[in-house]
């Protein structure tokens, strides 16, 4: 009713009574008893302003153009166009999002300090439509054809258009013009292969095709090294060369080698693909790969930055064969200390591909794995020790330690069986730690050469965030420093505390809600999170922009050349919606394929953790799916249970809590994959559910 309210009174500049709002409005009975405390909220949010018996819309807020992006759950974040209006996102609270979808340039009236302390606006108007389409689900009501959309928040059906004989069944997914509402295509019902990927790489309007100009050029490369690209490059093709990746991996854009000096240090080469060496600033591949800015990757397609013969053959460092690299070669005393590092134009050649799995393996001394690598053997062990080495010095600084679990999807002849946690073990911190601290070493050179740079920030987080982290710890008899003295190592004690304990995912979720963002930046704020001065992206130039941006700058720094004259700004702002953009349509799909399994368990019971109260109930995430949903209060049971604070419930007559982080047991009663609402009731409650 909220944006009912506001699209009538954005309709009427002068101000309105109380009564003429309500016929206005058209309000039924339920929304009348609604409606004062609506327009309390909207005062409260500085939308509205009321005179006397008058009702007026709040005037002056600041206004700041940029481009939105929407998060499936409805709220949604605004990048900035001009930097001088405020480098931070600006958060778009649901019902305030004015239509508008993912890659819309927008206005926004500002409020500097929304409910949760920070930034928060709504959208006054749509300036330029990122997309012209929209998609939904066909229904017919009272015989007449309407579309649920998807793209949005708002559940209220839109007359669709039709024209000749096409016409949707109900419950299929179409596409229509944004603006007509006519019907464009019909997609098909959600279950069918490949239409939900169809819509979410449509929602989140990411490049499928390269332009022609592109494909051109990167058919015109060779499909190997040239002898005159060899010249001036520092030969480690005998060198023990590995790479490390996932058994599903397609392109390989680091590799790392290990020695031992004479006086007991390391000596660690990181050696990355050298894709600048291929790609020139302002040309079409160029053009393309800062359009996406990052590869997309769903459970059966890659949305990759490059074009095939360059993300998977060209600059893929396949094994045992010649390929153009940029190398970091990094001298490491016994307590992960820095002792000397050197950058230069290199060319490698891998003696194998190895995988996660095997190198854990090795690791577990399998006495197969071992005979199979046993060439190798001694320098992945080298690796071993030097990558806890790192590690230990890096969480003795106060870098976080996060071990969330991720989902993975199990399929079986092509249908969705199974969500199960995804598998990070030691052979993936090895390669961590290795890339860690190359993008390390990078950023302090360049940065203690005082040359341009593209950083990777992460700022401290938000005083109110803190404060709201350290309310929730005092629940758990926790306490914490000062907002201005708290770091990050503070969370990582935190962190540490639960480790291994019924409450580490909720406290890890906490801790993980109260930080920023990471994002891209040519000013220099540090990273909050792994605790250093300075950090940047140097390791993965296939994949992403901004790497590649780095190792034109550090090619250019290492040869004496004056930086070239690319906007750093403009391109941290553009590569970091980019990656917001791709990491949320990566997870759109992730859950929508979860909850159409889930779907299919209504009635079951699911063990399951309170991870917030709201106003509309307990919200629990479940242990096993990885998604959560919503325990309203009327399937709490006969008891009236009072919001006694932000962290229990409790009963009035029976005294039975609920706190955050209590583990519970809860029984599926609906959930819509569409809309992305999941509704569950108490195991034990759910007889209260037929009085409904």
């Amino acid at each position: 009713m909220e944006t009912k309210i506001m699209q009538f009174m954005k309709k009427n500049d002068k101000p309105v009574t109380l009564n003429r709002l309500v016929r206005g409005l058209n309000l039924d009975k339920k929304e009348r008893r609604k409606l004062p405390g609506t327009l309390k909220y909207l005062e409260k949010k500085g939308l509205l302003k009321t005179k006397g018996d008058r009702i007026l819309r709040s005037t002056s807020p600041r206004l700041i153009r940029g481009i939105f992006s929407l998060n499936p759950r409805g709220f949604g974040f605004l990048t900035p166009e001009n930097p001088d209006q405020g480098s931070g996102d600006i958060f778009i609270p649901p019902h305030q999002t004015g239509g508008a979808v993912t890659g819309d340039l927008v206005e926004v009236a500002v409020r500097e300090k929304g409910l949760p302390g920070k930034p928060e606006g709504r959208i006054v108007r749509i300036i330029k439509p990122g997309r012209t389409s929209l998609y939904g689900v066909f229904l017919e009501i009272n015989y007449q054809p309407y579309i649920l959309p998807m793209d949005t928040l708002f559940e209220e059906a839109l007359p669709l258009k039709l024209k000749g004989r096409k016409k949707p069944a109900p419950g299929q997914i179409v596409e229509i013009d944004r603006s007509s509402l006519q019907l464009i295509r019909i997609l098909g019902y959600q279950d069918e292969p490949g239409v939900d990927l169809e819509v979410v790489i449509n929602q989140h309007n990411l490049p499928k095709e390269f332009s022609e100009p592109a494909l051109n050029q990167a058919e015109s490369l060779p499909d190997h090294p040239r002898p005159q690209d060899l010249k001036g490059r520092t030969d480690y093709q005998k060198w023990t060369t590995v790479t490390i990746d996932g058994e599903k991996a397609r392109d390989f854009d680091d590799a790392v080698s290990i020695k031992r000096l004479t006086n007991g240090n390391y000596l660690l080469g990181v050696h990355i693909a050298d894709v600048s060496n291929y790609i020139k600033p302002g040309s079409a591949l160029d053009q393309e790969a800062y359009l996406r800015g990052t590869s997309a990757y769903f459970p059966e397609l890659t949305l990759p930055m490059l074009p095939e013969k360059l993300s998977n053959n060209l600059c893929s460092l396949r094994p045992r064969v010649p390929r153009l690299t940029v190398t970091a070669l990094m001298e490491i005393d016994h307590q992960g200390n820095l002792v000397k590092t050197d950058f230069h134009p290199s060319v490698i050649k891998t003696v194998e591909r190895l995988t996660y799995t095997s190198v854990f393996k090795i690791f577990q001394d399998d006495s197969k794995e071992k005979k199979r690598y046993r060439h190798i053997l001694p320098d992945l062990m080298e690796m071993r020790k030097l990558a806890r080495i790192l590690k230990a010095k890096r969480l003795k600084r106060g870098s976080l330690d996060f071990d969330l679990v991720e989902p993975e999807l199990v399929y079986q002849e092509g249908f969705l069986t199974a969500v199960v946690p995804s598998e990070q073990n030691e052979a993936h911190a090895l390669i961590e730690e290795f890339m860690l601290i190359a993008n390390v070493a990078v950023a302090n050179y360049l940065t203690r050469l005082n040359y341009p740079c593209l950083y990777r920030v992460h700022p401290p987080p938000a005083h109110s965030d803190l404060e709201k982290l350290r309310n929730l710890l005092i629940h758990f008899g926790l306490s914490l420093p000062k907002s201005s003295q708290i770091k990050s190592s503070d969370l990582q004690k935190i962190i540490e505390h639960f480790r291994n304990r019924p409450e580490e995912k909720f406290i890890t979720i906490q801790v993980l809600r109260s930080l920023r963002l990471a994002v891209y930046s040519e000013e220099n704020c540090g990273h909050f999170g792994l605790g250093q001065v300075a950090y940047t992206h140097f390791t993965s130039p296939i994949r992403r922009y901004p790497d590649l941006v780095i190792h034109r700058l550090l090619k250019r720094a290492l040869t004496g050349k004056k930086p070239g004259p690319w906007p750093l700004g403009e391109i941290a702002r553009h590569c970091s919606q980019r990656e917001r953009i791709v990491d949320e349509a990566e997870k759109s799909l992730l859950e929508w394929r979860i909850l159409r399994l889930l779907k299919n368990k209504l009635g079951q019971e699911f063990n399951g953790i309170i991870t917030d109260i709201n106003r509309a109930g307990l919200v629990v995430e479940l242990d096993d799916y990885f998604v959560g949903g919503l325990v309203p209060y009327h399937a709490l049971g006969d008891d009236f249970f009072l919001r006694k604070n932000e962290k229990i419930l409790r009963g009035q007559q029976t005294g039975t809590t609920f706190s955050l982080g209590d583990r519970i047991k809860v029984v599926l009663v609906s959930c819509n994959p569409l809309l992305k609402k999941v509704e569950f009731a108490l195991a034990g409650y759910q007889n209260n559910l037929t009085h409904r």
